[in-house]
């Protein structure tokens, strides 16, 4: 690591802590040749996901807008920010651990079905009334028929 003063590469850490609500590291580091003291933060480079929409589309993965269908599906539901913050982390890993660039947005909007299904009923049907985008009646019946079985 360069020194920003004197642009020497001698440079130690004399100090290092994680940063809270980050996956990063904030070193304080020390130029051996001119003494003075900097910070610098670490993190790890992420290789972007990529998200095919319906429409075949590709978006960069984006973490608020899962949140938000979430939340809007839960919206006047006794479902707590943890659990929803719960369900997004659990998503998160799952995608994450595909090991793959890109992603089908079902397959997004099927994990947060089955993880929905469990915790509450009606956000659940909320969330599948705009996923599954229900033409009818008839179709709403039918998945209200499926989540009862």
């Amino acid at each position: 690591m360069r020194c920003p003063y004197c642009n020497q590469d001698n440079t130690r850490v004399v100090d290092s802590r994680p940063v809270e609500d980050t996956n990063s590291i904030r070193r304080r580091r020390m130029c051996d040749v001119c003494g003075r003291r900097f910070t610098t933060y670490e993190m790890i480079e992420a290789i972007p996901l990529i998200v095919i929409k319906k429409d075949e589309k590709r978006e960069e993965y984006d973490r608020s807008k899962l949140q938000g269908g979430i939340l809007r599906a839960c919206y006047k539901r006794p479902v707590s920010i943890e659990q929803i913050d719960s369900i997004v982390d659990f998503i998160e890993s799952e995608i994450f651990n595909m090991e793959e660039r890109e992603i089908p947005s079902s397959r997004i909007g099927e994990l947060v079905m089955e993880k929905l299904k469990n915790l509450d009923a009606v956000a659940y049907v909320r969330f599948a009334s705009v996923y599954r985008e229900f033409k009818d009646v008839n179709t709403f019946m039918e998945e209200l028929k499926k989540f009862l079985e």
